[in-house]
């Protein structure tokens, strides 16, 4: 809890769940034709993941903690379970994403599709080590019916996520090609304000927004004593362009998934590999402490 409300530095999303896979690994290096089957392609980005996890650059002096897909927490790095290898060998903090994709669009959003047997789930999570949890919708359109329904969606899961004893990341999160993303972020903030200023004083959530279009505009979430940390999703901006928005906005930090892994590949060597991740890193960082 300390180190996730005071420390320096950024939280790795390292989450890519079935369907945002394949893309993922072929980013990577790693095509289609490496696998055989979903079981094969888990493998494959759990061999990323692994190397990425193992590397001397990803270290808790600099990432506070890693975000992790289902599969991810039940396989091991180094002979513990990922989330106790992360901890207690790295020193960063274990978070799970538990949502199950989106539904269809409605209203210009997309909310979750139902997350059935969740608190079997979050009660796994807890004996693993995990300290908290993420879950994504999408806003598309400044429709306020679209907005609500995300936000009131999110916080509804989320208390239920409290009551489990994990902090939950809360991401509803704008599309950056959104053509009334200005005026989704206002509808946005003001509904994740009604939903703070409900919670009682001794629960917490985490957010996890688009970078937004006016620099600083979520000062007052950051703010918020409900809020333990503010954290930036990269949306499909490059690093150089989510970094250069992320310094902007002061108490807002990096979690970035593609904008982490960009540049590296399964064709690099270790020492080529590491050096790849360290400037990533170290560029992520400083966006984030600034």
């Amino acid at each position: 809890m300390e180190k996730v409300k005071d420390g320096k530095g950024f939280i790795a999303a390292l989450d890519q769940s079935g369907g945002s896979t394949p893309k993922a690994l072929l980013l990577y290096g790693v095509g289609e034709d490496a696998y055989a089957g979903d079981a094969e392609m888990f493998d494959r980005i759990h061999e990323m993941r692994t190397r990425i996890m193992t590397s001397p650059s990803f270290t808790g002096e600099r990432v506070l903690g890693a975000i992790l897909f289902e599969d991810t927490m039940d396989r091991q790095v180094d002979g513990r379970d990922t989330p106790e290898y992360l901890w207690v060998v790295k020193g960063v903090v274990p978070f799970l994403k538990v949502d199950k994709g989106l539904a269809d669009e409605t209203y210009g959003s997309q909310v979750m599709k139902p997350i059935p047997e969740l608190d079997a789930l979050l009660e796994r999570a807890v004996s693993k080590g995990v300290f908290g949890t993420k879950m994504r919708s999408v806003i598309k359109l400044a429709d306020p019916a679209g907005v609500n329904a995300v936000v009131d969606q999110q916080f509804h899961i989320g208390r239920q996520i409290l009551g489990a004893g994990l902090v939950p990341i809360i991401e509803p999160e704008v599309d950056i090609h959104s053509p009334e993303k200005a005026a989704a972020e206002a509808l946005l903030k003001a509904a994740i304000l009604r939903h703070l200023d409900a919670l009682p004083d001794d629960q917490a959530v985490m957010l996890k927004l688009t970078l937004p279009d006016e620099d600083g505009y979520y000062t007052e979430l950051v703010a918020h004593p409900n809020v333990l940390r503010v954290v930036a999703l990269s949306g499909g901006y490059t690093r150089d362009e989510a970094n250069e928005r992320l310094a902007r906005n002061q108490g807002v930090i990096a979690s970035f998934s593609r904008a982490l892994t960009e540049g590296l590949s399964a064709q690099q060597s270790d020492e080529e590999f590491d050096a790849s991740l360290d400037a990533a890193v170290k560029a992520i960082y400083e966006a984030s402490i600034t």
